[in-house]
C-alpha cells in the first residue's frame, strides 16, 4: 500500500534484501586454526544470515518442565542443553542417535530435583568437570554432580531422575538476595555469581566454609542497589560488567586491587571492593526516561570474539552496544572514539581513592537535553544518522523543559545516592537496537554467530528479535513463546538457537530453505510500533518491584507450609 505521506518508503526499510545479503567478513583469519575450522566458522556465519524457522519443541504435557523456563545453557561442546525454571528442576536434553525422523531429535535424558525453594534463574556446567551450578530466587547457590549418583528411571521415557540428596554436593548461602546469574571460569572449582543483594561473589569449591556468622569470604564488589546480570569475556577474564537497578553498567577490573591497612591489621573493611570500578556505561536518557524514578538494566553480555564489546538492555527501552576501548565522555553523534588503549590505569591507594570519591563531582552526569539530538526511535535507523522526525521530537522535548525541571532535579539526587562510583568516567554507546519491548520481565541479551555478527533479545510480545550488529538493522522477528521470551542461547557449533520464556517448553530455531512458519518479519512495522507504544506507556520499575514482592511472598508461603512440595505447583513470577 502506498500513501501520499511516503509510508511505503518507510515500510521498505523493514523488507530484508535477498539478492545482496551482507555476509560477515572474518576480521581475524585465525592463523593458528586449521583450514577446516576456519571453513566451519565461515559456513556457520553464512547460515545464520538465512531465514530461520522452528525445528523442534522440547517438552510437552507429559514430559518436560511444568513452569516457566528461565535458564538455558549449551554444555559439553553443544552435545547437551541444560534448562531450568520455575519447577526448580534442571533437565538434560541430548540428541537421540536412534531417531532419524528429525534433524534435531533432542530428548530429555536426565532431570535433577534441585531442592531450591525459589525459581531457578540460571544453570551452568563448570568447565573440565561434570559439576552443575544453579542459582535461584531463594538466594542459594547449589552444585550438583550426577556422575556417581544413583538415580532411578521414570515412567515418562528415557529420563533418569535424581533427587537433591543423591546429586547435590554443595549448598552456598553467601548471598542475601535472589541470585540471578552464574559466570564460569577456566576452572572446575571457581565461578562467579551476581545477586539482588548488590554483590558479586567468587566461589571456590576447594576451600569449603560454613555460611553465616560473617564466615563467608568477602564479595568482589558490593553496590547499594539490586544487580540482575553480569558479563565476562573469555578473552578478558580479569574484567566483568554488572548492571541492575541503576541507569549505569559498571566495568570492574580484578587486576586493580588496592592495599587495605585495616584488613592487614585484622579489622574487617566493608567499605572497599576487591575489584575496582574503572568505567561506567550509560546512554543519553530522553526526557521521558529521566522522569522515571528508577531505571534498570536487565541484561549484560560481553563479546566472546573480541573481548571489548558490551551489550546492555534497558528496561522499557532498547539494547545498546558499548566498547571498553572507547574514550570516556565522548558524545559525538553517539559514537565513542576508540583509542585502542587499555582501561587499566595506575592503582591508587584505597585511602586516597575514598577521598577522591567524596570530593569529586561528576560533571558528565549533567545532561544537556537542549543541545543534543535524541536517540532515534526507528529500529532500522543507524544511531549516527538523525532524521527530521527526530529533530521534531527534540523540539517537542524542549518545549517541556520548564515543566520537568523540578522532577529532573529530584532524579539527579536519587541517582547520586545510588551511584557509589560517581567519579568513574562514562562510556557512551556506539549503536542502538530497538523494536522489542522489555517491560514485563527481566530479560537477557546476547550475541550470535562465531564472530558475534548478530544481536538477539526476547520481547514481551512473545517474539525474539535479531539485529545485524555492524549495521544496527533489524534482521528478523520470530515467535518464540506464547507470552514472553526471556532467554536466547546459540549452539556453539551448529546454526541452532534455543529460546525460552513463560511457556513450559523450549523452542529450537535453525536456518531453513523456503518460507518460515514462525517468522513475523512481514508484520515488522506493526509489531515494532506496538512495542514502542507499550514501552512508552509502561511503569517498568513498578512492575519489577511487584514481581519481586510476589516472589518473596510465594517463598514465605512455601516455608510456612513446610516446603515446596506441599505448597503445590509453582507460580510463574517475574524473572
Amino acid at each position: 500500500m502506498e500513501n501520499d505521506d511516503g509510508s511505503s518508503a518507510q515500510r521498505s526499510q523493514f523488507i530484508r534484501p535477498t539478492a545482496s545479503i551482507p555476509l560477515p567478513q572474518l576480521k581475524a583469519e585465525l592463523p593458528y586454526a586449521s583450514r577446516s575450522e576456519r571453513w566451519k566458522r565461515v559456513n556457520l556465519s553464512h547460515a545464520l544470515y538465512e531465514t530461520w524457522d522452528r525445528v523442534q519443541v522440547l517438552g510437552d504435557e507429559d514430559s518436560g518442565h511444568t513452569g516457566c523456563v528461565n535458564a538455558l545453557s549449551w554444555v559439553q561442546g553443544g552435545d547437551v542443553l541444560l534448562s531450568g525454571g520455575d519447577d526448580r528442576t534442571v533437565r538434560f536434553w541430548r540428541m537421540d542417535p536412534t531417531d532419524s525422523s528429525q534433524d534435531y531429535p533432542f530428548i530429555c535424558t536426565a532431570v535433577i530435583k534441585t531442592g531450591h525453594r525459589g525459581n531457578i534463574f540460571n544453570n551452568q556446567m563448570l568447565p573440565f568437570s561434570s559439576r552443575i551450578a544453579t542459582v535461584s530466587g531463594d538466594s542459594q547457590v547449589r552444585v550438583f554432580d550426577i556422575t556417581n549418583a544413583t538415580g532411578h528411571a521414570t515412567s515418562r521415557g528415557p529420563e533418569t531422575e535424581y533427587n537433591t540428596h543423591e546429586a547435590c554436593i554443595c549448598v552456598l548461602r553467601c548471598h542475601r538476595g535472589a541470585t540471578k546469574r552464574i559466570v564460569t571460569e577456566e576452572s572446575p572449582d571457581t565461578f562467579l555469581t551476581v545477586s539482588e543483594d548488590g554483590t558479586v561473589r567468587q566461589h571456590d569449591l576447594r576451600h569449603p566454609h560454613v555460611c553465616g556468622s560473617d564466615s563467608c569470604p568477602p564479595p568482589l564488589i558490593k553496590v547499594p542497589h539490586d544487580l540482575y546480570s553480569i558479563g565476562v569475556s573469555p578473552l578478558t577474564p580479569y574484567q566483568f560488567v554488572v548492571a541492575g537497578e541503576s541507569p549505569y553498567g559498571y566495568l570492574f577490573d580484578r587486576r586493580q586491587v588496592g592495599r587495605s591497612l585495616q584488613e592487614e591489621a585484622g579489622v574487617p573493611d566493608d567499605g572497599e571492593d576487591l575489584a575496582r570500578c574503572v568505567r561506567r556505561f550509560a546512554r543519553k536518557p530522553t526526557r521521558e526516561q529521566r522522569k522515571r524514578r528508577r531505571e534498570y538494566i536487565s541484561g549484560v553480555r560481553m563479546a566472546q570474539n573480541n573481548g571489548h564489546e558490551v551489550l546492555m538492555t534497558y528496561g522499557g527501552d532498547a539494547v545498546y552496544l558499548f566498547s571498553t576501548l572507547d574514550n570516556p565522555g565522548t558524545n559525538d553523534a553517539w559514537v565513542g572514539k576508540r583509542t585502542g588503549r587499555s582501561v587499566l590505569s595506575p592503582n591508587p591507594k584505597r585511602t586516597r581513592l575514598n577521598e577522591v570519591r567524596r570530593e569529586t563531582t561528576d560533571t558528565s552526569d549533567d545532561w544537556d537535553l537542549d543541545s543534543d539530538v535524541e536517540m532515534p526511535e526507528d529500529p532500522l535507523q543507524q544511531i549516527d544518522s538523525p532524521q527530521p522526525a527526530q529533530e521534531e521530537a527534540v523540539a517537542e522535548s524542549n518545549g517541556e523543559d520548564e515543566e520537568g525541571d523540578d522532577d529532573d532535579d529530584d532524579d539527579d539526587d536519587d541517582e547520586e545516592e545510588l551511584d557509589v562510583h560517581g567519579d568513574v568516567p562514562i562510556i557512551y554507546p556506539q549503536r542502538r537496537f530497538a523494536g522489542h519491548c522489555n517491560v514485563e520481565t527481566i530479560k537477557d541479551v546476547n550475541f550470535l554467530g562465531p564472530d558475534d555478527d548478530f544481536v538477539v533479545s526476547g520481547s514481551d510480545d512473545g517474539n525474539f528479535f535479531v539485529w545485524t550488529k555492524s549495521m544496527g538493522k533489524l534482521h528478523g522477528i520470530y515467535e518464540g513463546d506464547g507470552s514472553v521470551v526471556n532467554v536466547v542461547e546459540a549452539h556453539p557449533q551448529l546454526p541452532l538457537v534455543a529460546v525460552s520464556g513463560i511457556d513450559t517448553t523450549v523452542k529450537l530455531f535453525a536456518p531453513v530453505h523456503g518460507e518460515s512458519r514462525w517468522s513475523r518479519f512481514q508484520n515488522a512495522e506493526a509489531i515494532v510500533q506496538h512495542n514502542m507504544d507499550a514501552s512508552h506507556s509502561s511503569r517498568s520499575h513498578l512492575r519489577v518491584n511487584l514481581g519481586q514482592l510476589l516472589l518473596h511472598y510465594n517463598l514465605a508461603l512455601r516455608e510456612e507450609g513446610g516446603g515446596a512440595e506441599e505448597a503445590g505447583e509453582p507460580t510463574c513470577t517475574f524473572q
